[in-house]
């Protein structure tokens, strides 16, 4: 169907970090970061216009060195993280900071002089991100339904909670806990449940999966092998608290209940190299994406494990008693779980893939060669869990 082909857009840097600005609801917009080792790095603001198929993009400057990861306040749409590696005196360090998109690139009126392109204002910074006790930032990550005054950074073994005031030009380390053990302990990712009003947090390290209780920061809970090599990803399902995708070097993309962790209650293997991202769409819980360096997106429907694993909605109670007592239920069958498309556009490692916050039914993935490919949910599948 013709409303259903990919809008490619090609950076001219490679790339890996890829952010939905989340504040900006009405229009549909994602940030990518560029790693270049040559030249001056760069954010670019892609707003992609639905009814003309249409990429709009503007181009910012991030002088302070090439982006690994990067996101975005849930509350303020003119402020962005970075986590980004520079060089100073023939050392790479890597650090992380808050930045104020300038106000005429925010709106994404399009109004932009012409020549951003050629001549990128740069972003304004707004504060460090680090500590150096901590050592180096791995990610940094906001608080999901938050107002934009929290933020946690992965820093080595550290998870520390910063508190952001007077418009997130200053940060002051709140709270923090030490991941302890033996060996070189390091956070490869994380992600803050947008559940349990946001105390909860969960975290990979080689390929344990771990939660914590960001009240006590304590942990509450531990799967040493979660998956057979290093965890890449980690997404919370937004609608079943306790249930928890991961995604891994062993080609395996898995789904958790975290009250029970001897193993996973599923496991996808359609990836034949390493799995990236993992994602769930924000309104549609049985819709799962995955980006892998086999450079293919594949879109799953997983609606077993969904909140609508029998078609419609089921309240948690509900459905707890069909789990306790699986013969009561009536004679329905879940639905079955499937492979919806697998999205061949990229040439290169898909690193990263987004969900928009706009539009339910549109994902943008990044591949290493600085290739974006915005893509929708096939208008058939779109229909069927509508109607």
């Amino acid at each position: 169907m013709e409303d259903d082909a990919p809008v490619i857009y090609g950076l001219e840097f490679q790339a890996r970090a890829l952010t939905a600005q989340t504040a900006e609801t009405d229009a549909i917009r994602f940030l990518v970061g560029t790693q270049s080792l040559k030249f001056d790095n760069q954010i670019h603001i892609i707003d992609f216009d639905d009814e003309n198929n249409l990429i709009n993009k503007s181009v910012l400057l991030h002088d302070a060195g090439e982006i690994w990861q990067i996101g975005s306040s849930p509350a303020d749409k003119a402020i962005v993280n970075t986590c980004y590696n520079k060089t100073s005196e023939s050392r790479v360090c890597s650090c992380a900071a808050l930045w104020r998109i300038p106000p005429e690139w925010e709106s994404g009126n399009q109004e932009c002089p012409e020549d951003s392109s050629h001549n990128p204002q740069s972003l304004e910074l707004l504060c460090p991100l680090e500590s150096a006790a901590h050592g180096p930032p791995a990610c940094v990550l906001w608080e999901p339904m938050g107002d934009g005054k929290r933020v946690i950074s992965l820093a080595e073994n550290h998870v520390l909670v910063w508190d952001l005031q007077e418009s997130s030009s200053k940060a002051t380390i709140s709270s923090s806990a030490t991941l302890e053990g033996k060996g070189q302990l390091r956070f490869t990712a994380g992600k803050w449940s947008p559940h349990h009003s946001g105390s909860q947090l969960a975290t990979a390290n080689d390929t344990a999966i771990r939660g914590w209780d960001l009240r006590s920061m304590s942990q509450i809970y531990c799967m040493e092998n979660a998956h057979g090599q290093l965890v890449r990803d980690l997404d919370f399902n937004p609608n079943r608290q306790y249930y928890l995708a991961s995604c891994g070097d062993d080609c395996k993309v898995k789904f958790w209940d975290v009250r029970h962790l001897t193993e996973p209650i599923k496991s996808l293997e359609e990836h034949s190299h390493w799995v990236w991202s993992v994602r769930y769409n924000h309104s549609h819980d049985q819709l799962l994406l995955t980006a892998s360096s086999d450079s293919r997106v594949i879109l799953s429907n997983m609606v077993s494990i969904s909140s609508e694993p029998f078609g419609q909605m089921v309240d948690e109670e509900a459905l707890s008693d069909c789990e306790d007592n699986p013969m009561e239920d009536k004679g329905k069958e879940p639905l079955q779980d499937s492979i919806i498309a697998s999205y061949e556009e990229h040439e290169d490692s898909v690193y990263a893939v987004e969900w928009s916050a706009a539009d339910p039914w549109l994902f943008a993935s990044l591949s290493y060669d600085g290739r974006l490919v915005i893509n929708r949910v096939p208008r058939a599948l779109k229909y069927r869990i509508l109607l």
